[in-house]
């Protein structure tokens, strides 16, 4: 097998993709269509009320929607003259309204996507922040020891709901230096790019951060830095080498805020593509749904193939060759505070969860009502005179049980269709755009509101960012040079799996996963609280989080107990995958040889170092 075609047969066949892209979008689209027929509740009665906000319609008012709207000719009816009007630019009558749906549509996609934007300017400021102590470290060879991620942790775990009031209320009411609601400008996008983009940013430089350490080992970096070249020119081509495999993180994290930025454009009064998606999905207004989501579906679709375009150039004629090289991160030291940090916050939340199952998390008293932390109540109360402490430590098992249920099958679907590159770059491409909510609102439409019925809502929507790491890292691990030496001593697609796929894929992953899990706990928590999952009085972290958010003026503490313990939470995850950070794969001696050929010409001297740098079209290893 040469190099070159090695590198021309990893590559996912256009075809292919193309049809996984037309499976999912045509699979969401047909599913929204049937929503209304799903959920076991009349279509005229919901569009009537979300009409007249009429309690008791009568049945001839009944009989008038469903011949208005033609209910009777059932869903597929609908969906085939919703598709034959697109192509005049015609997507239909909003049932609640009847006013035109394309241009609501296009107005709050606007909005969405400027939203999304200024979200990125954000996300990519504070990646930059979390990856750059390693940046300039091993851009000067001076990398000696591992990071934890405790403060990219801290902030990944921050609710976006939670400090998008905070941010509402201390610099929009109080400092008055930014509106708190509405959309009037530029200065009103500040406040909601700074909720969305914070968490993202994390994420990302988080991600960017594990993997510089390997981009610096590779030999090209230790050959730059013996012939003189500068930090920064090293840095650039390290980062060159390493957002690769990060960039299609962006399509679920950044890109999904048009569609899935829900309670932040609630809370800011913002016309978005979420709440109108959301709003036409509660009053079962298909024109609308259908057309908000077939938007999300072809955003999603565009933006991962310009995202896998942007890969492909930064990886250059390596990939194109089938000679790049694998990223083998160094066995740093851990950080000496990492034990203490873990020891910290499993002692902190342990506290918290035993004083917690020792206290009754029912028990209503209307004269305790917001009452601040005291001797009494550590954790002050809610709006019920409910002890927080009692919800938190009963909340935790069921909290982290589901979260965990949630993050492993979504691990495992994510690795299986990410492994199906040929058809799951499509299929992650549309479902990376899905809300949660909409995801919600059509599982329990079949399996009715409960805690499992929301977490395989969740499992729908959150498989997409694991899946599009393993095709990304699963792409440059099969036309790495080590794989061609394995291949060519003979081994086969077991051997090939069991040695270099899983060991390529499956840490950074799991990592990425640990990142991830206060998240999944704040997706449930959002259904719960829209009534599609966890159900009152059940105590849940997440349902604390939603249920006292209108109080964060008034009563900070409310949130602060559980926000605390989410933050813990992450931060034990993260501290915790990082004790086995940085242990390399095995490898057979040919493997490693290969592995450490390099894609550059070996320099005679300090003065071929210009001829050098020229040649390396990507630092390759």
């Amino acid at each position: 097998m040469s190099v070159t075609s090695a590198g021309a047969d990893s590559r996912p066949s256009r075809w292919r993709a193309g049809v996984g892209r037309l499976v999912g979008g045509t699979a969401l689209l047909t599913a929204v269509a049937l929503l209304p027929w799903l959920s076991g509740t009349d279509p005229a009665l919901t569009v009537l009320r979300a009409r007249s906000a009429d309690a008791d319609p009568t049945p001839a008012q009944l009989t008038v929607v469903r011949e208005q709207l033609g209910l009777d000719e059932g869903p597929f009816t609908h969906l085939a003259q919703w598709l034959g009007g697109l192509p005049r630019g015609d997507a239909g009558t909003s049932w609640v309204s009847g006013e035109p749906v394309l241009p609501q549509v296009t107005t709050a996609f606007a909005v969405s996507l400027t939203l999304m934007l200024g979200a990125l300017v954000v996300t990519i400021a504070v990646a930059a922040l979390v990856c750059a102590r390693t940046l300039h470290l091993g851009s000067r060879r001076q990398l000696r020891q591992g990071r934890a991620g405790t403060m990219a942790a801290v902030l990944a775990a921050l609710p976006k709901f939670l400090l998008a009031s905070l941010l509402a209320t201390v610099c929009g009411v109080w400092l008055g230096w930014f509106p708190s609601s509405g959309w009037a400008g530029p200065m009103a996008m500040v406040l909601p790019a700074l909720a969305l983009g914070v968490p993202s940013g994390a994420v990302i430089g988080s991600l960017v951060d594990q993997s510089l350490p390997a981009a610096f080992q590779e030999p090209w970096a230790r050959t730059w830095h013996a012939y003189g070249f500068s930090p920064g020119h090293i840095a650039r081509h390290a980062l060159r080498r390493t957002l690769a495999g990060v960039l299609p993180q962006l399509l679920p994290s950044v890109v999904a805020l048009v569609g899935g930025a829900v309670a932040v454009e609630k809370i800011f009064n913002i016309p978005g593509l979420g709440r109108l998606a959301l709003d036409a999905a509660i009053a079962q207004d298909l024109p609308p749904l259908q057309t908000a989501t077939l938007v999300l579906v072809l955003l999603g679709v565009a933006a991962g193939l310009l995202i896998q375009a942007v890969r492909r150039a930064l990886l250059g004629p390596a990939l194109r060759d089938g000679a790049l090289p694998a990223l083998h991160p160094p066995s740093l030291p851990r950080p000496r505070s990492l034990p203490w940090v873990i020891g910290f916050c499993t002692v902190t939340l342990l506290t918290l969860v035993v004083a917690g199952l020792l206290r009754d998390p029912l028990q209503v008293d209307t004269a305790a009502r917001l009452l601040p932390p005291s001797a009494a109540h550590p954790l002050g109360t809610d709006s019920l005179g409910r002890d927080l402490l009692a919800r938190l430590g009963h909340g935790a098992l069921r909290t982290a049980g589901v979260a965990l249920a949630v993050t492993v099958v979504s691990v495992a679907l994510g690795l299986l269709l990410g492994m199906a590159t040929q058809v799951g770059a499509g299929l992650t491409e549309v479902v990376s755009t899905l809300p949660a909510v909409l995801a919600g609102l059509l599982t329990t439409a079949v399996t009715g509101p409960s805690v499992w019925g929301a977490a395989l809502a969740v499992c729908v929507v959150a498989w997409s960012p694991y899946a599009a790491q393993t095709a990304a890292l699963l792409e440059q691990e099969r036309v790495s040079g080590h794989m061609l030496a394995s291949i060519s001593f003979g081994a086969g697609p077991r051997y090939l799996v069991r040695h270099h796929y899983v060991p390529a894929v499956l840490p950074p992953v799991l990592r990425n996963a640990l990142l991830r899990l206060p998240t999944t706990v704040l997706v449930l928590a959002s259904l719960g609280f829209l009534g599609l999952g966890e159900q009152p009085p059940t105590p849940e972290w997440g349902r604390l989080l939603s249920e006292n958010q209108p109080y964060v003026e008034l009563a900070p503490w409310t949130v602060l107990g559980p926000a605390c313990a989410l933050v813990l939470l992450s931060v034990l995850a993260v501290s915790g995958s990082a004790t086995g950070r940085g242990r390399s794969r095995s490898r057979t001696g040919a493997a490693r040889r290969a592995a450490k050929k390099t894609y550059l010409p070996e320099p005679a001297g300090r003065a071929d170092a210009p001829a050098v740098a020229a040649a390396a079209e990507l630092p390759p290893a």
